[in-house]
């Protein structure tokens, strides 16, 4: 085992959130030391790992995009590679990607009171290594890098053709010709069904039940009309401004008035498909956003869908084939190539185990303190974006607020902070209040939130960017000190 090296914080993950945080602490903490520990060979986290086809954002990049970093490029939704080279960009301008330590995969954490540091543990390659710090900040997402989420489903091992999961995407994978059945109705489906028809023979997609699917511009004409009088960092800061409103407005309209925004969805699917479509395909059962909605850039999924080079299937699969997939409603799918697009096996915190003082700690026992930090829990944070606008947009704030408490920390002279629930009235509740499979599967791995502030997480960039940027850090719920151990326990 290495001699362990020490750092001011440990950033956990050199993805769109740990390349930001590390950003945000080279321009607002300048005298703090850090460290990336990323587990893969390459910035860009889950915009290096996914290589389908077509792969892209479904927030504009105008909010996906760091506050800090005006995005130039003339598309405002953006594919897998383009969003992975301006990560690299931020990276590079500010001196991060000499932060960064790849091959580390974390293990675990451990808190010690008496020297107020935490001891990370991992293992690089075959060696165990460790590291100490005052602060860790998980940006590690929320999904297993090592395994997407799929079923089981029967006969599998019958078909003859081959079964491939988005997360694992086979290099160089030749679909030319082939018919091809996409599994699932999500965002990793609607992106790959019409990426796929520019080869294949036709691109099927199988849903159990139909999702909301929303028509979106590739290029957005303001931009391009802004772009031709004003600098890139006006051009930048007035359309985020807008797109978060935008946003917003989509989604308090979806939760106030759930069947205006039904139609107005239906409405545009219809136009895009025609009259004689059979509808049942896009008409979900639940209202919007009660899932997140699927953005699809100018309609591409319509366009192969009324051009012929794609279908959609709605029903349940009773097995697999040797040459496809047979549905209980008896109807049988051809296949060569079927696509597992189900969805992503939650993991917090990279699974990491933590422990406080040779306690160990469960998260999802924990409420979850401004979208930050975990109750009960000295100096550890998590980035966890909006599941209703783009995840970056709290990314970039929780990121910003570390840096206040981290300054506030050195100015009263404390090693320690953790947020202390005091009031007895604050309910527990589920994290997100979602009903995607996903976050269903995942909910006892979660940590909670309260029913108010600060345990509430608002999901919405607006009150949060007022209460971080301009509220006090000292809140009466934050707890400062520097403890010593009595008795083999902290006092």
């Amino acid at each position: 085992m290495n001699a362990a090296e020490h750092f001011d914080v440990i950033i956990i993950g050199a993805g769109l959130s740990g390349i930001g945080a590390g950003c945000h602490l080279t321009r607002n903490c300048r005298g703090k030391s850090f460290v990336i520990l990323e587990g893969r060979n390459a910035i860009g986290g889950t915009w290096d790992l996914f290589r389908y086809p077509g792969i892209r954002s479904d927030s504009d990049m105008f909010t996906l995009g760091y506050n800090f970093k005006p995005w130039t490029n003339k598309k405002s939704i953006a594919d897998g590679p383009d969003i992975r080279a301006y990560i690299r960009e931020a990276a590079a301008e500010h001196g991060v990607d000499k932060k960064i330590r790849y091959g580390i995969q974390v293990q675990g954490a451990a808190w010690d009171s008496a020297s107020a540091t935490w001891t990370v543990t991992a293992k690089k390659g075959s060696e165990t290594v460790t590291f100490t710090a005052n602060f860790v900040l998980s940006c590690t997402g929320y999904y297993n890098y090592e395994n997407g989420y799929t079923p089981e489903f029967a006969g599998r091992e019958n078909f003859k053709g081959q079964v491939i999961h988005p997360q694992h995407w086979p290099e160089n994978l030749d679909y030319a010709g082939k018919r091809v059945v996409v599994i699932g109705s999500g965002a990793t489906a609607v992106t790959l069904v019409p990426a796929m028809t520019d080869k294949a023979a036709h691109v099927t997609m199988l849903q159990r039940s139909p999702t909301y699917v929303l028509s979106v511009p590739l290029i957005d004409p303001m931009v391009s009309s802004l772009r031709s009088f004003l600098p890139e960092k006006a051009v930048y800061s007035i359309t985020r401004a807008r797109n978060v409103a935008i946003t917003l407005g989509i989604y308090k309209f979806s939760r106030s008035r759930p069947q205006a925004m039904r139609r107005f969805l239906l409405g545009q699917i219809r136009r895009a498909l025609g009259k004689d479509y059979d509808m049942k395909h896009f008409s979900p059962k639940y209202n919007p956003w009660d899932e997140r909605l699927c953005a699809v850039p100018n309609g591409d999924m319509f366009k192969v869908i009324k051009h012929g080079k794609a279908s959609v299937v709605t029903d349940h699969i009773d097995h697999f084939t040797e040459s496809g997939i047979k549905l209980k409603s008896g109807q049988h799918l051809a296949a060569d190539i079927i696509i597992t697009a189900t969805g992503l096996d939650v993991k917090i915190l990279g699974g990491m185990q933590i422990t406080v003082d040779g306690q160990p700690v469960n998260v999802a026992d924990r409420m979850y303190y401004k979208g930050l930090m975990f109750e009960g829990m000295p100096n550890f944070g998590m980035i966890f974006g909006y599941t209703n606008a783009s995840w970056t947009l709290r990314a970039d704030l929780l990121a910003e607020y570390m840096c206040k408490l981290l300054k506030l920390m050195d100015k009263k002279g404390v090693r320690q902070v953790m947020p202390v629930n005091r009031d007895p009235s604050v309910q527990i509740a589920p994290m997100l209040d979602l009903a995607s499979g996903y976050v269903q599967r995942a909910a006892a791995k979660m940590p909670r939130q309260g029913n108010k502030g600060p345990w509430k997480l608002n999901q919405n960039f607006t009150i949060d960017m007022m209460e971080m940027r301009l509220g006090k850090v000292e809140d009466g719920v934050l707890e400062f000190s520097n403890p010593a151990k009595r008795n083999g326990r902290a006092a």
